[in-house]
């Protein structure tokens, strides 16, 4: 019996690559390229299922043909708002994506981000790289304590409880929470935290915000002029969560003009491309993308994703169904 054909969209750990040439027919995409629309419109005629990132814009576009193999879409990632989720299901394709696997590593450089921008570090860094520091002064790139801040968190998911947990056990910091939905009281006491009804309230409320909602077309620009309007002095904003959440338009202008302290970003709209005017914001620290770039991490998404592949491949349910 032949192998199921399937496409890796980029270049994945290898030892991952390897787990899944054993049992299927896999074609890698070498270049480590994403590919384009037709590209990926054509590779549902061809494979069995495909495995994409968060790189790989599988919109509308990309279902309409009338030729269709695919019988899974296996995603690298927990997010999956690159992936048009109804015409998915309209051609019969089942969509997984890899929860639980990177929750730790997100939130660590939420984290991560939250210090940086709170101690000026981004700042510091490139000036001692520029030979710029002339030494300690009383004066120089002075920042916020991190500890015994107000901390708020929009969506507690996986990932934003991870943050509350560091953020409250690390550094002693009050939570605030704002989602969707109630979120159930034994969640919140295990971070002593307080769930908010509105944006507004949370950032009128809170030094730091740390963004870990989904994203796609319902959240864009969830944080916009007006909310940000709303900010204490001196608030750090915290995006892991994805790019298209924040009015980067508006979070330069806020932060050209003074009003919120500062910001992290590990996301961007229309990432890898990002706006001068956010390059050049005061008080900003800029990560590519890292939220799961660990060794452990990126390995287990591969092999999540393998076992949300090898259920549908048996004709079993796959453990985590978006679709």
């Amino acid at each position: 019996m032949s192998k199921a054909k399937i496409l890796i969209t980029r270049k994945w750990p290898a030892s991952v690559e390897a787990e899944l040439m054993k049992h299927y027919d896999v074609q890698c995409n070498d270049s480590d390229v994403a590919m384009t629309v037709d590209e990926l419109r054509a590779a549902l005629g061809e494979y069995d299922a495909i495995l994409p990132t968060v790189t790989d814009n599988m919109g509308a576009a990309v279902f309409d043909t009338d030729t269709i193999r695919t019988k899974a879409i296996c995603n690298y990632g927990v997010g999956f708002s690159h992936i048009d989720i109804p015409a998915a299901q309209a051609a019969g394709i089942t969509v997984t994506n890899t929860p639980d696997v990177l929750s730790e590593c997100t939130a660590d450089i939420a984290m991560t981000l939250m210090l940086m921008v709170a101690r000026r570090a981004g700042e510091g860094e490139r000036e001692v790289r520029a030979g710029a520091w002339s030494g300690w002064r009383p004066t120089h790139l002075i920042g916020k304590k991190a500890s015994n801040k107000k901390v708020g968190i929009v969506g507690f998911g996986r990932i934003g409880q991870e943050f509350a947990r560091r953020a409250h056990f690390g550094f002693n910091c009050e939570i605030f929470v704002q989602n969707r939905s109630q979120v159930a009281q034994d969640k919140l006491d295990q971070v002593n935290a307080t769930q908010v009804p509105d944006l507004e309230t949370l950032f009128q409320t809170c030094d730091v915000i740390s963004l870990h909602c989904p994203g796609g077309d319902a959240n864009r620009h969830l944080i916009n002029a007006d909310i940000m309007a709303h900010s204490k002095p001196g608030l750090i904003l915290i995006n892991t969560a994805r790019g298209e959440v924040v009015d980067e338009v508006a979070l330069a202008q806020t932060l050209h003009d003074g009003t919120i302290g500062g910001a992290g970003l590990d996301v961007f709209e229309g990432e890898p491309n990002i706006m001068s005017d956010t390059l050049n914001a005061p008080n900003i620290v800029m990560l590519p993308h890292l939220g799961s770039a660990t060794d452990e991490t990126r390995v287990e998404m591969g092999m999540r994703a393998m076992e949300n592949l090898n259920a549908i491949m048996s004709g079993k349910a796959p453990r985590d169904p978006v679709t």
